[in-house]
Formats: C-alpha cells, sequence, structure tokens
C-alpha cells in the first residue's frame, strides 16, 4: 500500500485537511515512493497557531538550554548519515555522495547555531550621558518558516532552522512536494529531541501553503530558495504583509579561465562543479569563458571530461550524474538545447537520448556543451537548471568580467589562473555575492553567510551565520539611569 505522509503540528503527526495526494516519483526509475498532500491554508493556520502558542515559553528558555536540543539534533542526524542519505537519493535523484555531503553541510549550520549564547550578545555603552548607559539586546521575532526547494532536500532547510529555534523563535518547515520523504524521516527522528510542542514543525503542500505562509498573521519571518520569478513573488507577497523575508533566486554562475590556470586541476573542479547534481544547484557552472589562448587549451579537454562522466542512478556506486528530478524536467532541458541548436550554437557534446540499462524510465540527460553562444540568446540567459554548459572564448579578463556583470543573476563566479593580480581584480570588479578563486562551487561555509545579489537575491539578510541571526531577532535598545537617592529610598 502507498504511505500517504502526514504533517508535523504541536508534537503530532496529523493528517492533512486536504484530500488531494501527489506522487512522489524516484526520478532515477519512475517509480513512485509515496504520496504526499497538497496542503491547504487550513494546515498552515493550524502550525502557525500551535507554535505562536509555543513561542512565549520558548522565547523564555535561556539560550544555554535551548542550543542543548541543538546538540542533540546534530547526534541524531549524524548517528543516521546514511539512512538519510538514502532517502535523499531515492526522491532527488543525486548521488549517495551528494547526499551524504549536503547533510554535512547541514551538520555544520547546526554546529554554528549552537554558539548563540555568544552570537546574541550586543553591544553597551557606559556614560553617554552622566549617569546613564545604553545598550541593545536581541530578541526573537515570534514564528518563522522556511520553503524549500527539491535540489538539497537536507542542507537548505537548516540555512535557517537552527538558527531561529536558537534564537529563540519557533519554526514551520515546508519541504518541497517533490522531495518531502527525507524531511518527513528526518522529523521522525526529531522526535527523540522531545521538544516542546509547538517549537517545530512540518507542513507539506504546493501552492496554497506558500500563499497561507506569506498570509498568517502569526508568522513574521520567510525563508526560501528557488527559482528567481518564486523569490520575487514570495518577497513582494510577503514583505506586503509586514513579514521579513530572505528570498534566494536563480543562476546563471560564470567560470573564467585564464591561460596560466592549472590544466588538469582546472577541468576536474570545472566538470565536477557543472555536472554535480545533475546541474540542479544554484552554484553550478552554468558558463565557461576562456580567455584568449585558454580556449584552445582548455575546450577539448573539457569535452573529453565531460563525456567520461558516467551517468546512472545514484544509488549505484561509481555513479558520477544522476537524473534530473522530473520528466517534465527534463524535456524542458531537452527543449532548450535544440533551442541552442536551432539558434546557431555549435553542439560540442549532446546528453539527449541517453539510455541507462535497468532504469529506462529515468530522468536521465548526460553532459551537454555548446560553444559559439549568443551572449544575447535564450541558452546564455536562462538558467537550465541541468547537465548544460557553455563554453565562450573572449579575449581579455576585463571582457569576462562584462559579460557577467551585465547578467541579470549574481549568486556566484569562479576564475581559475596563476595570477594574484589577476584574482584581486576579479574579486573586487566582478558583480557577484560568492566569488571562487580557483573553485568552481564557492559555497560559503556555515560560519559565513551564503551572499547572492542582483536577481539572485531578494532581501538583506541571507542564510547561515551571523546574518541568520540578525534575520530571526529584532534588536531593542534600552538606555537606562538610576540615581543613587532612588535606591536609598527601597
Amino acid at each position: 500500500m502507498t504511505r500517504i505522509l502526514k504533517n508535523y503540528i504541536n508534537g503530532q503527526w496529523c493528517e492533512s485537511s486536504e484530500e488531494r495526494l501527489r506522487d512522489v516519483i524516484n526520478p532515477a526509475t519512475g517509480h513512485s515512493l509515496a504520496r504526499v498532500p497538497a496542503g491547504s491554508k487550513e494546515d498552515i493556520a493550524f502550525a502557525a497557531e500551535s507554535a505562536h502558542r509555543a513561542w512565549w515559553s520558548w522565547r523564555n528558555t535561556p539560550a544555554s538550554l535551548r542550543v542543548q536540543y541543538l546538540f542533540r539534533m546534530k547526534q541524531i542526524i549524524e548517528t543516521h548519515t546514511d539512512e538519510i542519505a538514502e532517502i535523499c537519493t531515492g526522491e532527488c535523484g543525486k548521488t549517495f555522495a551528494e547526499s551524504k555531503a549536503e547533510i554535512v553541510r547541514a551538520i555544520e549550520n547546526i554546529e554554528v547555531a549552537c554558539g548563540i549564547p555568544k552570537l546574541l550578545q550586543s553591544d553597551f555603552s557606559e556614560d553617554i550621558a552622566p549617569g546613564i548607559d545604553e545598550f541593545y539586546i536581541r530578541q526573537p521575532i515570534g514564528v518563522g518558516a522556511s520553503v524549500s526547494p527539491f535540489n538539497f532536500p537536507v542542507m537548505i532547510a537548516f540555512w535557517f532552522l537552527p538558527y531561529a529555534i536558537a534564537c529563540g523563535n519557533t519554526y514551520i518547515v515546508k519541504p518541497s512536494g517533490k522531495v518531502p520523504l527525507t524531511m518527513t524521516r528526518i522529523f521522525e527522528l526529531f522526535e527523540d529531541l522531545n521538544l516542546p510542542a509547538g517549537v517545530l514543525n512540518l507542513v507539506h503542500g504546493g501552492r496554497a501553503t506558500v500563499d497561507a505562509i506569506l498570509e498568517d498573521p502569526h508568522i513574521k519571518a520567510v525563508s526560501f530558495v528557488g527559482s528567481t520569478s518564486v523569490a520575487k513573488y514570495l518577497y513582494q507577497t510577503g514583505t506586503a504583509h509586514g513579514k521579513r523575508v530572505q528570498a534566494l533566486g536563480g543562476a546563471k554562475n560564470t567560470v573564467v579561465i585564464m591561460p596560466d590556470a592549472d590544466i588538469d586541476t582546472t577541468v576536474k573542479i570545472i566538470t565536477d562543479s557543472a555536472y554535480g547534481c545533475a546541474g540542479q544547484r544554484c552554484l553550478a557552472a552554468a558558463i565557461v569563458l576562456t580567455v584568449g589562448k585558454a580556449g584552445e587549451i582548455f575546450t577539448e579537454k573539457i569535452v573529453r571530461a565531460s563525456g567520461e562522466k558516467k551517468v546512472g542512478n545514484g544509488m549505484i556506486p561509481g555513479i558520477e550524474i544522476g537524473p534530473v528530478i522530473t520528466r517534465e524536467s527534463k524535456e524542458r532541458i531537452e527543449k532548450l538545447i535544440q533551442k541552442g541548436v536551432d539558434d546557431g550554437a555549435t553542439l560540442l557534446l549532446d546528453g539527449r537520448n541517453i539510455k541507462i540499462t535497468g532504469c529506462e524510465d529515468g530522468n536521465f540527460i548526460g553532459p551537454t556543451i555548446f560553444a559559439n553562444v549568443d551572449s544575447e540568446s535564450e541558452i546564455y540567459n536562462t538558467e537550465i537548471f541541468g547537465p548544460v554548459i557553455i563554453i565562450n572564448n573572449v579575449d581579455s579578463l576585463e571582457d569576462a568580467i562584462k559579460l557577467i556583470n551585465q547578467s541579470r543573476y549574481g549568486n556566484a563566479a569562479s576564475i581559475f589562473t596563476s595570477s594574484g593580480a589577476a584574482a584581486r581584480k576579479f574579486r573586487h570588479d566582478t558583480m557577484a555575492g560568492n566569488i571562487g578563486i580557483n573553485i568552481g562551487i564557492a559555497a560559503p561555509m556555515a560560519f559565513f553567510p551564503f551572499s547572492g545579489w542582483k536577481e539572485s537575491f531578494f532581501g538583506d539578510l541571507h542564510g547561515q551565520s551571523m546574518h541568520a541571526v540578525e534575520f530571526y531577532t529584532q534588536t531593542k535598545v534600552v538606555i537606562e539611569r538610576w540615581h543613587e537617592e532612588w535606591t536609598r529610598k527601597f
């Protein structure tokens, strides 16, 4: 019998008020794994009310005690890493090694949030005027919520969740309806935390659920990662309802290769960046700009290395590229590939029509490479979100930076070079929030914010680190004066 997933609200598993269900499909096999509720406004209202009721007591729990739950949270995930990773691979399609790697990133954020007793400390100024002191304190804002994407079922929720509850907020997690099983299992494991009822809640659903999050008066802050169009919608709608919103959008990340870059290392790093998670990550290399003679040196080698990548079911050892998330995604990517061909780009490597024995119904696309792509074309400017890259040659580093800065996206950009001067110019002039120097995936550690510029981010404070702490707290300034004669009266 097919499993029907439930919500976790107020410390209990409960059925959704919405009867409509959607299938959760293994993208490697096409088989149904479970059914997930389509979600409803009523589900969010129930979760938000429960979280609101739990908030005042949780807020008044000392930070040193709140983090004890996080220490146990870290231990639970570490103990069950392989189990969680297998579920993640089954519903998301990435390789087992990639699933384990994202769990490590989630754990790192829990570790940083465990430092909240120190991170919440503020500044104090004595004698701002005779006998008057001034200081500020950070206090939680109330109920927070996150809307997570499909491509990282574990990691992205933990850019937000541990900081929110460590700061004294209560929280609602809405996982992607494409990959709800991973977070469901994590919440089952989290029952052993014995958190007070209502502090941490899980609600499944789609558009109706998201809209309810954006409108519910109990929810004060919303965190999102996904496409730019949806990020913009969440930011505009959430802020219109008086909420804090941090909305991470799409990307079209460029990698620049200088002629003096180390050949073997650069080729390996770039192909790993471009095709990891089947290209379905917001930091994937999408455009490779070779500068001058680097085109002659690197293009052929990147094509050859790309063609050697092993595509298949992510649970099989040695597989490097799994399927894309849905059949619709596969069809959309293939249409974009054909659009590139029709527009006159040179197709150096075609990953369409790939067949995987035993996974004939899987959503597989092999590495695909274009050259000579017009920078004004659709495939150059569209986030393809698949294992497709563009290799174009430019005359100078200045030309490469100019092309990067013209993009409406500003998530990440990297340069490969042996020149410190070139690296410094690149990091100084490039308009992107995450910069890599001889790094293919410029992913910040948990103690740095996950930055993003232009239409890759809507808001002021990013996920992770002190940005997350600031997002989930509000500052209260206190100015106080005490006269000795007042004290003596008592």
